[in-house]
């Protein structure tokens, strides 16, 4: 079947110059798409890596084990693709106020990611659907402070932007017009709710993101919303009971393939090969993320055991170990807040953690010290250290 390109191009005029903008045709694709037997199997083992995954979400002892640091790992990845240079360390202090190492509106950008996320998933636990009025908060959290704090938060763009190149000329794409967006958006918001047709999940997931990163309707924060929609459809619509997928990762290993095929779309009608390519992130991200919690509560297993061998104090350090395993880099202020444990308890406990070979001060100082639940903070800092210069 000879494909074409998914949509049709306008001349606009913006900063002095003319271009072409294109204009995406709604969802879902036509001509219809293409299953061949290895992209059919590609879904397939996708939904079983993602229902794995969920299952073991469910028999978690406190999925907030996990979430806490899950979604706070995505929201560094997901802000390194746009250039930051923060890690899950630097953000974890940031959060105990403690000044990192590195520019602080790198690490105010990742904050304000985690307050989106959070945000849109408790609207969405409280029954608010997901929709165009529910994107445009969670991009007002987004942009509430920083570097984008001046371009429009909240609201859909009202001028045209281009990706790539120094101007709209040279642009590597230039997005619809302004005048455009509540069309295309208003579409794609029902194609999410399965109008004018039912569409399997993970394939809706995978065609919603090419839409919105195609429609490209705020001035700033784009990428970082468009991948917070793949978490959000899937959690809205039951694929997930707790958020714990999250392509960030993947997306920032595979960059140039990632943009290639979102222009392929776009020039080429290949939805298939996006498809595959998006299928194999939800398999590989869910197969990593599954494996990451079996460490992490095998971790927690052999520290318990540790902490159970002590002749005194158990159950005050046991409060602490359970508090560093929901956020494993931690002031003694703010564990005596979560613990409710008295300010010299904290400091023995730590102690007794510290010669154990479980937690590390990381400071070195006498005041301000954070502590860091070591082997927890590397497993999940493993691949968010890797861009830091």
């Amino acid at each position: 079947m000879k494909r074409k390109a998914t949509g049709h191009y306008v001349s606009v005029s913006t900063v002095g110059e003319n271009c072409n903008a294109f204009i995406p045709n709604p969802l879902p694709p036509n001509p219809p798409l293409v299953w061949d037997d290895d992209l059919l199997e590609q879904q397939q083992s996708a939904a079983l890596a993602l229902g794995r995954l969920d299952g073991i979400g469910s028999l978690l002892p406190d999925p907030n084990l996990f979430l806490y640091s899950y979604i706070r790992k995505e929201a560094v990845l997901s802000s390194q693709i746009e250039g930051t240079q923060s890690s899950l360390s630097d953000l974890l202090a940031f959060e105990n106020n403690e000044t990192p190492g590195v520019p602080v509106h790198d690490v105010q950008e990742v904050s304000n990611y985690v307050a989106a996320m959070e945000h849109g998933l408790k609207r969405l636990r409280n029954g608010f659907p997901l929709s165009l009025r529910l994107i445009r908060e969670i991009h007002a959290v987004l942009l509430k402070t920083g570097r984008g704090s001046a371009k429009q938060p909240g609201e859909f763009r009202t001028s045209q932007n281009w990706i790539g190149g120094t101007r709209p000329g040279n642009a590597r794409y230039v997005p619809p017009p302004a005048d455009t967006l509540n069309d295309c958006m208003g579409t794609l918001e029902k194609f999410f709710h399965d109008k004018p047709t039912k569409t399997p999940l993970l394939t809706k997931a995978a065609l919603s993101h090419v839409q919105f990163e195609t429609i490209h309707p705020f001035l700033d924060g784009n990428g970082r919303v468009g991948r917070l929609l793949i978490t959000f459809l899937l959690c809205s619509q039951g694929a997930l009971s707790q958020p714990m997928l999250y392509l960030s990762l993947f997306f920032k290993q595979n960059r140039q393939t990632y943009y290639d095929l979102l222009q392929k779309v776009r020039a080429e009608g290949d939805w298939e090969s996006w498809l595959s390519f998006f299928f194999q992130g939800i398999k590989e991200t869910s197969d990593e993320a599954a494996s990451t919690a079996h460490r992490l509560l095998k971790l927690f297993a052999v520290d318990r055991e540790k902490i159970q061998g002590l002749k005194k104090s158990k159950a005050s350090v046991m409060q602490v170990h359970h508090a560093l395993q929901i956020t494993p880099l931690v002031s003694s202020l703010r564990l005596a807040g979560m613990t409710k444990l008295t300010p010299a308890t904290i400091y023995r406990s730590l102690e007794l953690l510290v010669h154990l070979d479980i937690v590390r001060e990381t400071t070195g100082g006498q005041r301000n010290r954070l502590f860091a639940y070591d082997k927890y903070l590397k497993t999940l800092n493993k691949e968010t250290e890797g861009d830091k210069k």
